[in-house]
């Protein structure tokens, strides 16, 4: 039989990747706002590019805290921190980790890139490292 403790940390890991999730589907609504043109390609407005590669970076370091809490003492831990401990756990997610923060972070959030099969990558990489966290996750165990 599970512990009250087990049971509470197996709900917060469960809602912190609904949580990541959320994130994710929140940036979806905002790139809408971007107003997408079929001729060029690309959205017209990177206000709100930037907005949503922000959102979904925020999404991806959710999930991997959840995993690897790297957040422990004071600040913040920067990319290389989670590169790290990304890195000597699973090579795939580091692959993951390196794109999602080159184009959601970088492209997306800083540069505020409007086109489109960027953003579209970015979305889908986020996915990838959000349902790869999730796979990480140990199981509940039930006596």
């Amino acid at each position: 039989m599970l512990t009250k403790t087990e049971i509470m940390k197996h709900t917060n890991i469960t809602y912190s990747i609904e949580e990541a999730r959320r994130y994710v589907s929140n940036a979806e609504e905002v790139i809408k706002k971007a107003d997408y043109d079929s001729e060029t390609k690309s959205y017209k407005d990177s206000k709100y590019v930037r907005t949503a590669g922000d959102i979904l970076w925020k999404g991806c370091l959710i999930a991997l805290e959840t995993v690897f809490q790297v957040r422990k003492g004071k600040g913040r831990p920067s990319i290389d921190k989670y590169r790290g401990a990304v890195a000597k756990r699973d090579g795939k997610l580091l692959s993951f980790v390196n794109n999602g923060y080159d184009i959601t972070h970088l492209s997306m959030g800083y540069d505020g890139t409007t086109d489109k099969k960027i953003c579209d990558r970015g979305f889908e990489i986020a996915n990838a490292i959000i349902d790869h966290c999730e796979m990480l996750l140990p199981e509940p165990v039930c006596a």
